[in-house]
């Protein structure tokens, strides 16, 4: 059984206790069997589910106020569980995240209800094709056009994408150079020149896809904020959504500590069970040692920023970077510690494997953590 001590923690509050209890036993009765041979309808299944059980409401906030240390322990304990179950989750909250900080009453009263309640699916469409990480010089364009935008260009590595209702969406409308020139809009896919261009497979599936914008007309309501506050409201998006990453990749690490534990106890060489041996003592220390420091960080950062802080960016990137790095090596001990048994196919510790590479690369890649760490360290030092 995986630990449930840190939740004793001065982090959080009873009503955290009563959710994590709930998920748990939830999670525990519907997660178990769930089919994965089609994602994209092991999705809309686990969407749905979600969304019947309640546990949606957390994904977006009309008042504008997501409770942080709410979200990472909605992640962690679904990515204990299952995969694929926090990816739904998580997108729910990431895609419909700049309607909840930024969006009108209008647009919350339009989409929240819908995405809260698994009616309908959401995405995050900001990564293109040349910028990858280097938001700031994003290539897609949103054209004024009397009553409407004009969006023309590619998003790509789009989570959902072919499959979600509710796209929001970030385009150049050329108010200044570089970030200041980027806006933030709702996008459906019924618009006439929006295309799905290809699907993507990955080594853990998931709903991925490629979209182009051919002359593609929105309503002005349709942008959120301001012209050219787009920057602004996605970074401020992954400010919150970047530590709920950081607890997905914790409970992998969590589930592949256990797993480890199950098979070295139950394991035995030459009369005695691999516990009993130093060395793979020492794995597990060190297992249970990456857990809680990353532990430590994440809701650390998630506190902060529930506790009032205007950003956490610098607390969310070492999070972020520290615990999809720690939890990488965790698993791969898993799968060391199983023997052949570790990459065989269909194995939970296998499985782990293939599921948390990608968490180093998409919400800013480690490399980019660090590079926001070092800046966010040196601007603190300069009194910045």
């Amino acid at each position: 059984m995986s630990d449930k001590s840190f939740l004793h923690w001065p982090f959080f509050e009873e009503k955290h206790w009563r959710l994590a209890e709930e998920l748990e036993i939830w999670a525990g009765s519907h997660l178990a069997h769930v089919d994965h041979s089609d994602t994209d309808a092991a999705c809309r299944h686990l969407v749905t589910a979600l969304g019947d059980a309640g546990f949606l409401q957390h994904s977006g906030a009309p008042d504008g106020k997501l409770d942080v240390r709410s979200l990472c322990l909605i992640r962690e304990t679904l990515a204990r569980h299952d995969g694929l179950a926090d990816f739904a989750f998580a997108m729910q909250g990431l895609g419909t995240g700049a309607i909840s900080l930024f969006g009108t009453d209008e647009q919350k009263a339009e989409w929240l209800p819908q995405t809260r309640t698994g009616k309908a699916i959401s995405a995050f469409a900001l990564t293109e094709p040349q910028s990858g990480s280097d938001v700031a010089n994003s290539t897609m364009t949103a054209t004024d056009d009397g009553d409407a935008y004009v969006l023309d260009g590619e998003k790509t590595w789009i989570s959902n994408g072919g499959i979600a209702d509710v796209y929001t969406l970030f385009a150049r409308t050329g108010e200044a150079p570089g970030a200041k020139g980027l806006s933030a809009f709702i996008v459906t896919p019924d618009l006439e020149g929006f295309e799905v261009v290809e699907r993507l497979e990955t080594i853990a599936p998931h709903p991925l896809a490629t979209l182009r914008f051919t002359g593609c007309r929105i309503p002005k309501k349709n942008m959120i904020g301001t012209p050219g506050a787009g920057f602004r409201i996605a970074m401020s998006v992954l400010d919150i959504f970047r530590s709920t990453v950081a607890a997905a990749a914790l409970g992998f690490a969590r589930r592949a500590l256990d797993e480890a534990l199950s098979r070295v106890t139950t394991r035995e060489i030459q009369g005695s069970p691999l516990f009993d041996l130093q060395l793979v003592q020492g794995h597990i220390a060190d297992m249970a040692l990456d857990v809680d420091a990353a532990a430590l960080l994440i809701y650390r950062a998630a506190w902060t920023k529930d506790s009032g802080a205007p950003r956490v960016t610098r607390e969310a990137a070492m999070a972020k970077l520290f615990a999809t790095d720690q939890a990488q090596k965790v698993i791969d001990k898993a799968v060391q510690l199983h023997g052949g048994d570790g990459v065989r196919s269909g194995m939970q510790v296998e499985r782990l494997y293939r599921e948390i590479r990608a968490l180093r690369i998409y919400e800013g890649a480690s490399d980019v953590q660090k590079i926001i760490i070092a800046r966010q360290t040196l601007g603190a030092f300069q009194g910045d």
